[in-house]
């Protein structure tokens, strides 16, 4: 999968975010996105996704040579941030079995595979609404790297995650990501210090 950007701007009421974003990521590779609380970056990111419009510029979606449609992008990529909810009515394996209709997982993974790999056993009848913080955090994380997806984007992926969290973490985007195009938006060394590519979104405030 390929993400061009030509001229990319994005403005809230009079402000200005971003602007003249021209980049162009790749499958295989993996991107780190760095700046200053509120310079932009989760901006950028959905972006990225195809979830914001820009007001100015253009961004296109491509696989193998073929356009991706705008509208057809969510069928690529998976989502992982602070701010994206889960459905809390739902159990574990309800919330990942509802998952996996839409997103299947790679390598025949399932929900109790991946019950698994979260180290949840003991919570797979557990509600979402009654997991901790880091629990939760896990739960994005895991929905999203082990989802067969050509783009993966994360922001802040560490977040509530304890030192054994952040260890599993790690794991999980060494044995999960490789071949596909990875994309982390944080201030944190460890959230992102394994890619191979560094965007500063201060350089794209003039």
């Amino acid at each position: 999968m390929k993400i061009e950007l030509q001229g990319i701007a994005k403005r809230f009421r009079l402000e200005w975010i971003l602007r003249k974003v021209d980049l162009q990521l790749e499958s295989g590779a993996s991107y780190a996105i760095s700046g200053p609380n509120g310079s932009g970056k989760s901006t950028l990111l959905k972006i990225l996704a195809g979830h914001l419009t820009p007001s100015r510029g253009t961004v296109s979606f491509t696989k193998a040579g073929q356009i991706i449609p705008k509208d057809e992008v969510y069928r690529h990529l998976c989502y992982a941030a602070p701010y994206v909810e889960l459905i809390e009515e739902f159990t574990l394996k309800e919330a990942i079995t509802f998952h996996q209709g839409f997103k299947p997982f790679v390598d025949g993974i399932g929900p109790e595979e991946l019950i698994e790999i979260l180290n949840f056993e003991k919570s797979r009848h557990k509600m979402v609404r009654d997991f901790s913080s880091g629990m939760r955090q896990r739960l994005k994380l895991a929905l999203a790297l082990c989802a067969e997806a050509d783009l993966i984007i994360l922001d802040e992926p560490t977040t509530n995650l304890d030192s054994q969290g952040v260890t599993w973490y790690r794991q999980l985007i060494d044995t999960y990501t490789r071949d596909r195009l990875l994309i982390v938006a944080s201030n944190v060394d460890v959230d992102f210090d394994f890619c191979q590519k560094r965007i500063n979104v201060l350089d794209f405030k003039s």
